[in-house]
């Protein structure tokens, strides 16, 4: 496939690309800064891109099958909330402008169900310096729920991510819809390069169009 990567340089979007690339896709890998990658590989191009300018970004994107988008407006940021809707709502409107039909946007945890009726970032324990931010990704993922256009699936990952202490996946890991998937300990996490081989496989085999999923072990 030729994919578009938006957002390449964080830490999941690294991670996404090298599993793309590993499996022989063709990738546009778009950030502001792409340059900071450092990777050479013949399937891999590199795009400096304003995700704002609508205009630009949809014809980068044009006559590729599919975008991920990885897009954070940064933890850091005092405004993460506003410019995470406002991004991912530039990036979604530029995607249905390009042609291109399918959509994998890379959410947070925070809108996963912990209870009936109960999102994790409405519990009492919820960080409240990530609160903002995992309120944008919940508030967003109830809007793309509305996009009929796109063939769109949003990917919560497990409320506990880190990477893997050799960059190499399990690739054993469990599929979940609305709620956490939990293990045996109660746990609910997955290392991001396992979250980068489910991003590929549904790309690959399409099982959550139009819905969110989840994953842990």
């Amino acid at each position: 496939m030729k994919l578009v990567l938006i957002g390449a340089t964080g830490n999941v979007g690294a991670t996404i690309l090298k599993e793309a690339l590993q499996r022989g896709h063709e990738v546009t890998a778009i950030a502001r800064n792409p340059e900071k990658l450092n990777i050479t590989n013949d399937r891999l191009t590199l795009k400096a891109a304003d995700i704002f300018d609508i205009d630009s970004l949809a014809a980068i994107l044009a006559d590729h099958d599919a975008v991920i988008s990885s897009y954070n407006s940064g933890w850091a940021n005092p405004n993460i909330y506003d410019d995470f809707i406002a991004g991912s709502k530039a990036i979604q409107q530029a995607v249905k402008q390009s042609g291109v039909k399918r959509l994998l946007v890379i959410g947070g945890a925070g809108s996963l169900e912990i209870a009936p009726g109960v999102q994790l970032v409405d519990s009492p324990s919820f960080p409240a310096a990530y609160k903002p931010g995992a309120s944008a990704a919940r508030d967003y993922l109830n809007i793309i729920r509305t996009e009929e256009d796109l063939d769109w699936t949003f990917l919560s990952p497990a409320i506990n991510m880190h990477p893997d202490s050799h960059g190499e996946p399990t690739r054993k890991f469990r599929l979940g819809t609305d709620q956490p998937v939990f293990n045996e300990k109660g746990e609910n996490f997955i290392l991001i390069e396992d979250l980068a081989v489910a991003v590929i496989n549904e790309l690959e085999n399409n099982q959550f169009i139009k819905r969110r999923f989840t994953l842990g072990y």
